[in-house]
């Protein structure tokens, strides 16, 4: 099997041409009967080989940490991010693995501020101090990552990492803040969102490594914006009254149409468990008590499956009744 990362290689030296790797994925998408850009590919598996290494890495790093915690608290941690990245070296860079790329790149931005954390916790420090050293070190650990490995994960990681630090230091600063974490986030999550279109923007046509940048972000970003915002609405704690679930439902239907224009379901997938929460409580306020959640699931589930196998064809409806300036920044139609 040949990834889209082989064939932008092969163009880059001069053995096919961009027209015939352009050629040759429409026809792959003819036989198979789909559309390329209707996808939304990244590479994950390349064979059952990536599994049976990602397998065997943690196999090898739990015992690494196993035997290195036996030493010391954070000698574990330190020995996890040294066989990772040493392990990297060879899956990643010369072997180009895509799963062992992840989990290895996991493997080691979550060591380093378990090491961190382990040396500051031996001494009585603030949770802020904590939160902060825990995220700048993981933030420095993905960017270091990045610079030599380029998986695209790790743009998402060190974004996560470096919200992690900002919120931390804030709190640090101003204890008062901690009641306002929720609307943090939600600005955290909006700044990652704006981050990942900035990447989406650099591959429209959703071919190179850019694209896979950007997907990892959106995922990282519509956590981070939906469950903010239904905390705020009081989904989370159960206390919601039914404008609050109506309001959920009308967000849903909003959300639905961002992912319809930047050609990306991330944000309806976040969403989900909370729209059908919403859907179903309002069913059982009109009387079906003991089947909402079913009848919810089934006509969700079934609009999904409908707007899935028509989201071209959505798309072409939606994206011509966008300002000019807007959908000049949006994925083209295919």
């Amino acid at each position: 099997m040949y990834s889209d990362d082989d064939l932008n290689a092969a163009v880059n030296a001069g053995i096919f041409s961009q027209d015939a790797v352009r050629d040759f994925r429409s026809l792959v998408a003819q036989r198979q009967h789909t559309v390329l850009a209707d996808e939304e590919h990244f590479r994950l598996l390349s064979g059952f080989n990536d599994i049976f290494v990602v397998i065997a890495c943690i196999l090898l790093l739990g015992s690494v940490a196993w035997l290195g915690s036996l030493l010391a608290p954070a000698a574990g941690a330190v020995a996890v991010a040294a066989v990772a990245w040493g392990l990297a070296e060879y899956f990643v860079r010369r072997r180009r693995m895509a799963l062992p790329a992840i989990a290895l790149l996991g493997a080691f931005v979550a060591a380093c501020p378990v090491a961190i954390l382990a040396l500051l916790g031996q001494a009585n420090r603030p949770d802020e101090l904590m939160v902060l050293a825990g995220g700048s070190s993981a933030a420095l650990a993905a960017w270091l990552h990045w610079r030599r490995f380029r998986v695209p994960l790790t743009v998402a990681a060190g974004t996560g990492a470096l919200l992690v630090m900002v919120i931390g230091l804030l709190i640090s600063a101003m204890p008062g803040l901690r009641l306002y974490a929720a609307p943090m986030i939600l600005a955290g999550g909006v700044a990652t969102f704006a981050l990942a279109m900035y990447w989406d923007q650099q591959d429209p046509a959703r071919l190179q490594r850019q694209s896979d940048v950007a997907f990892w972000l959106h995922l990282l970003a519509a956590p981070l914006m939906v469950h903010s915002f239904f905390d705020m609405l009081g989904i989370l704690q159960g206390t919601a009254g039914l404008p609050a679930l109506v309001v959920v439902l009308g967000l849903y239907g909003l959300f639905a149409l961002v992912s319809l224009a930047i050609d990306r379901r991330a944000l309806m997938v976040s969403a989900l468990a909370y729209v059908l929460y919403a859907f179903s409580h309002l069913l059982q306020t009109a009387g079906l008590a003991a089947d909402g959640f079913a009848v919810a699931g089934l006509l969700i589930g079934g609009g999904l499956l409908t707007l899935s196998a028509f989201w071209q064809h959505c798309r072409r409806a939606l994206l011509p009744r966008l300002p000019a300036g807007l959908a000049r920044g949006l994925p083209p139609l295919k």
